[in-house]
């Protein structure tokens, strides 16, 4: 049976009367009456008594109705909650960004998008870049901020770049200095995110072209707990700017090719974005680019 015939058996069951029922449809008494037909020819039972009242649903025909009702409900309630995941204005945007943009970038990108589209809901998923590829494949996040432009069939919007330090506890023997090599921390403790994750290849990267092996002493996968063990003196990092200093650390801009990482929003671009992921990116697009982090 289909939708518009459940519909049609629901209002025999409201009327009682074919041709009441039929009036109530637009349709015609016999054509009503050959729909009925077919359904309890399909069903393979008497679903209605006539008589000169009308139609009456017996037994059968309750427990049919009771079917029907439930069919049509979840049905209509389904094409409004798609309706309301389609709206480019008030659907829903799945977003996945990097743990260390939470308190900096991805506020005042949400910010700037619901002050545009104010009944937009977003849905937030906070993880490690590789997991964030892994969800836009699998379409569980539909767009990702991320630092770098993944390799592959993704699109790409710079939105910031960030010039990384390298931070060091109060009183330490660089702390007075305006900049610094990181061959002057080669000998010491260096604190930083395991391998696997974006960032730490950035770093490890910077390190061999500078022909320095770093002594990873701890890692962890959070650049403000990388930021509180250097404030409390277990070592040396190179961090984002932004995150130098919340412990009482000093951060020193590094005298090194490429310090820094660019950050912007990221999609698969071989399929289609729903209305509203596609209206989330254009209006990102409109913001930035935000301004670069000293």
């Amino acid at each position: 049976m289909e939708i518009e015939e459940l519909r049609a058996l629901l209002a025999l069951g409201e009327h009682r009367h074919v041709t009441e029922a039929a009036t109530a449809l637009g349709l015609s008494q016999p054509t009503l009456s050959r729909l009925l037909a077919r359904i309890e020819s399909e069903v393979e039972a008497r679903l209605f008594e006539r008589d000169a009242r009308g139609a009456h649903p017996n037994p059968l025909g309750e427990l049919t109705l009771a079917a029907a009702r439930d069919i049509v409900d979840r049905y209509d309630r389904l094409r409004r909650d798609l309706s309301g995941l389609l709206d480019p204005e008030a659907g829903t945007v799945r977003l996945a960004f990097l743990d260390s943009m939470a308190t900096s970038l991805v506020p005042r990108i949400l910010h700037d998008v619901r002050r545009r589209a104010p009944r937009m809901r977003i849905e937030l998923r906070q993880e490690p870049g590789h997991e964030m590829l892994r969800d836009l494949a699998s379409g569980v996040s539909e767009l990702a901020v991320t630092a770098g432009p993944p390799q592959g069939p993704y699109g790409w919007i710079a939105l910031q770049r960030q010039r990384l330090v390298l931070i060091v506890p109060p009183g330490h023997r660089l702390a007075s200095r305006r900049n610094a090599r990181l061959a002057d921390v080669a000998g010491e403790d260096f604190v930083t995110i395991p391998g696997g994750f974006g960032f730490r290849e950035l770093v490890d990267d910077l390190f061999a072209a500078a022909g320095v092996v770093p002594r990873v002493a701890f890692e962890i996968g959070d650049l403000a707990t990388v930021e509180g063990l250097v404030g409390t003196g277990l070592g040396v990092a190179l961090v984002p700017s932004q995150f130098a200093g919340a412990s009482g650390t000093v951060g020193l801009p590094v005298s090194a090719p490429g310090a820094e990482r660019v950050v912007g929003l990221t999609w698969r671009a071989d399929r289609t974005l729903g209305p509203a992921a596609a209206r989330f990116r254009d209006l990102v697009g409109q913001a930035g680019p935000y301004e670069t982090l000293r």
